[in-house]
């Protein structure tokens, strides 16, 4: 473990050992790519099965975490917990947490990371419940990473440097951006801006041009321009035909971190209901 590290986590609130329990709620594709990136320095990788998909138990088996029965046996067991799951549950995960902790001594409550796509002022409510000391504001830019070179972890938090430091040599590059929560959730509602935001609106052209008649001239003077419209929508579709409910929740938290700054948040609110619309389309 990183030189510092126990002093660190002293003043963190935590209590990091030199082989922490690692908690992961709940392994998805990203969930079990973080959660297999800290095996390393982990003493053990958990996860609560209770009431999880198949899919996610195979997910969570390839990468080698080992079953709990629920959240709150996995709360009362970890030195470290990741949240990473669709962004409205969230808060919601962060609640179950809490909950299950209530018999546990506030002293000895685990560090917890909110890895997900959420504003600012979700994280903020994540630290009412579980303690600012305690809390890091974590942001994945990238894939699920399984060899280094393509994804970025960044934290922010009192405690980031202490989870920087577990990542250390891991496929993510993991980057502090300093001990103020809502740092990484910010950035990463900027970043969906254009990530995700912007090819949202391939979707509503297409959708306006076929509603008015218009689809054929359309393509005609895009290509004129150089664009390519089916191009633009076949490489959104292959990123997020299964995830557009999700990209939804994204754009929400998106939105409400530009009103959060004083921004227009129309593009972000319409992105969210564009992706809302495909999902129910797809399904």
């Amino acid at each position: 473990m990183m030189a510092g590290m126990t002093e660190m986590t002293e003043q963190s609130g935590g209590r990091l050992g030199r082989r922490p329990v690692v908690g992961v709620l709940h392994p998805g594709a990203m969930g079990a790519a973080l959660g297999s990136a800290l095996k390393a320095r982990a003493g053990v990788v958990i996860w609560a099965d209770g009431g999880r998909s198949h899919a996610t138990a195979k997910r969570a088996e390839l990468a080698d975490l080992i079953a709990v029965p629920d959240v709150a046996a996995l709360a009362r067991r970890c030195d470290l917990i990741i949240s990473i799951c669709p962004p409205h549950a969230a808060l919601g995960v962060a609640e179950e947490v809490a909950a299950a902790l209530t018999d546990r001594d506030p002293d000895d409550w685990p560090l917890y990371v909110d890895a997900n796509a959420v504003a600012p002022a979700t994280v903020r409510g994540v630290a009412e419940l579980l303690g600012t000391r305690r809390v890091v504001d974590g942001a994945v830019i990238g894939p699920p990473a399984w060899e280094r070179g393509h994804s970025v972890l960044w934290l922010a938090g009192e405690p980031a440097a202490v989870v920087a430091g577990l990542f250390a040599g891991s496929p993510f590059d993991t980057r502090v951006l300093g001990t103020e929560l809502g740092a990484a959730s910010a950035l990463k509602a900027c970043y969906a801006l254009q990530s995700k935001a912007l090819p949202a609106i391939w979707l509503e052209i297409a959708e306006a041009a076929e509603k008015a008649g218009v689809s054929e001239a359309l393509h005609g003077e895009l290509t004129r321009g150089g664009i390519d419209l089916p191009e633009q929508l076949a490489k959104l579709s292959s990123r997020a035909s299964t995830k557009a409910w999700r990209w939804a929740g994204e754009m929400d938290e998106a939105a409400d971190t530009m009103a959060e700054l004083g921004l227009p948040d129309g593009f972000s609110r319409a992105a969210a209901e564009i992706y809302r619309r495909w999902s129910g389309s797809t399904s």
